[in-house]
C-alpha cells in the first residue's frame, strides 16, 4: 500500500474518528423532544366518606360504557399527528442523477417517493432503520406504493468508510454494488452500530463487519483506498446540503417536502397515507 493509501486509510479509520462521533450525536438530528405525557386530571378535596356512591348502572348503561371504552383506544390509535414540513424541494431536481447511482427499492412510478439522507454513525438513523424501515418496506414499498431511496450524508470519517464498504462490490472492488447487496449491508451496519462506530480500533471493527458481507482483507483495503469513491460519497452529501437544504440526519424528502428526524412506523405510515 502506498503512502497516500495509508494516509487515506488512517483518515478514515483511526481512533480520531471516535471523537467526531460527539459531533454526530449532537448534530445528526434536529428531532424535537417528545412532550411529557400529562397525567389525567383528578378532582381533589373529596374523600370516600363525603362522596356519594354512584347508583348501580343498568345493564344497558354497562354495555354502552364497555363499548365506548373499547372504541376509545382504537380511535386514539388512528389519530396520529403528522410531522411538520421544513420546506419544499423540487423532486424533479432531487431525482436527477448524482455522483453515485441511487440505491433504491420499489416501483419507479410509485405514487410516493422517499429519499432518505442518512449517516451510518447517527443513532437516530439507526433507530429508524432498526425500528421503522422494515415495516414501511413491507407495507408500502413491496406493495408498489412507495419508492425508497437512500443517500449518503456522512458526518465523520468512519461513517464515510462504512458507506464506501456498502458501495463496493466485495468480489470486485472496481465495481459498485447493487441495491440487493447495499441495503442488507446498511441494515447490518445499523443493527451493529454500537459495535463498530465507537470502537477504539475502527479499522479492525469494520474489517470484521465487512467479512460478514464477503470482503477479504485485500478487498477491504482496496475499497477504503479508493479516493474517487470517497470523493463521490462526499459529493452526494454536499449536493444534499447545498441543493436540498439537508442539515441533519435522517432527513427525508417526500413528494416535494422535507422532514428531519426519526419517525415511528405510525408517523411515517400516516404521512404516506396522506399522500396516496
Amino acid at each position: 500500500m502506498s503512502l497516500s493509501e495509508m494516509s487515506l486509510m488512517k483518515r478514515l479509520l483511526t481512533g480520531a474518528a471516535v471523537a467526531a462521533l460527539a459531533v454526530t450525536l449532537a448534530a445528526c438530528s434536529d428531532e424535537k423532544k417528545e412532550e411529557t405525557a400529562k397525567a389525567p386530571e383528578t378532582t381533589t378535596g373529596q374523600t370516600a366518606s363525603t362522596t356519594p356512591a354512584p347508583a348501580p348502572a343498568t345493564t344497558n348503561e354497562t354495555t354502552a360504557a364497555t363499548t365506548e371504552t373499547a372504541q376509545a383506544p382504537a380511535a386514539a390509535a388512528k389519530s396520529v399527528e403528522l410531522p411538520s414540513s421544513e420546506g419544499s424541494v423540487d423532486m424533479a431536481e432531487v431525482l436527477k442523477p448524482g455522483a453515485l447511482p441511487d440505491m433504491a427499492l420499489g416501483e419507479v412510478n410509485a405514487p410516493v417517493t422517499i429519499v432518505e439522507y442518512m449517516s451510518t454513525t447517527c443513532p437516530h438513523c439507526a433507530a429508524f432503520h432498526n425500528n421503522t424501515f422494515d415495516a414501511i418496506k413491507a407495507k408500502y414499498v413491496d406493495s408498489g406504493k412507495v419508492r425508497f431511496i437512500v443517500r449518503e450524508f456522512p458526518f465523520d470519517p468512519r461513517a464515510a468508510a462504512a458507506f464506501m464498504l456498502a458501495r463496493c462490490n466485495p468480489q470486485d472492488t472496481t465495481k459498485l454494488t447493487e441495491a440487493a447487496q447495499y441495503f442488507p449491508m446498511i441494515s447490518m451496519l445499523m443493527k451493529q452500530q454500537e459495535t463498530w462506530a465507537a470502537a477504539q480500533d475502527g479499522r479492525e471493527a469494520l474489517l470484521q463487519m465487512s467479512k460478514l458481507a464477503g470482503f477479504t482483507q485485500e478487498s477491504f483495503q482496496a475499497c477504503l483506498t479508493n479516493q474517487k469513491l470517497l470523493d463521490d460519497v462526499n459529493a452526494v452529501r454536499e449536493r444534499g446540503a447545498k441543493e436540498f437544504g439537508v442539515a441533519a440526519t435522517p432527513t427525508f424528502l417526500i413528494n416535494g417536502q422535507r422532514y428531519s428526524g426519526d419517525m415511528s412506523v405510525d408517523t411515517m405510515s400516516a404521512l404516506i397515507d396522506s399522500m396516496l
